[in-house]
């Protein structure tokens, strides 16, 4: 009984290791991507960005809360994609889950590119 426990220990070990992506771990706030990039369009005389937030984890992520000081922009950002919670924090696509291959974007107009750092998140594994 001893020697098969020994034997299936490993083969239980390599299959959670691949449920979870090969890392023997859950998902992280590291799993949320935030991608920027200038559309080459000017909105009144600033250059316009489209963020792209996604998750590259295969567990999917809600709650997902970015540091974003309160979103310049002198247009108006799409409160279903991005939405300032306080004078601190954004919350992506109002705290829905995030999954993997379906990413949150938003375009804003401002003299700067932000910074979106992440957070927060709440896994679901």
């Amino acid at each position: 009984m001893a020697s098969s426990l020994r034997l299936l220990l490993p083969l239980l070990l390599l299959l959670i290791c691949s449920i979870h992506g090969g890392r023997g771990q859950p998902c992280s706030t590291s799993d949320i991507r935030v991608e920027q990039r200038t559309t080459g369009a000017s909105v009144e005389g600033q250059p316009e960005y489209q963020v792209t937030v996604s998750n590259t984890c295969d567990c999917p992520q809600s709650k997902v809360m970015l540091l974003c000081y309160g979103l310049n922009s002198v247009t108006d950002v799409d409160p279903r994609a991005i939405k300032p919670v306080d004078a601190k924090l954004c919350a992506v696509a109002g705290g829905r889950p995030l999954s993997k291959g379906t990413p949150v974007k938003f375009k804003y107009a401002w003299k700067t590119p932000q910074d979106f750092p992440v957070v927060s998140s709440e896994i679901h594994c």
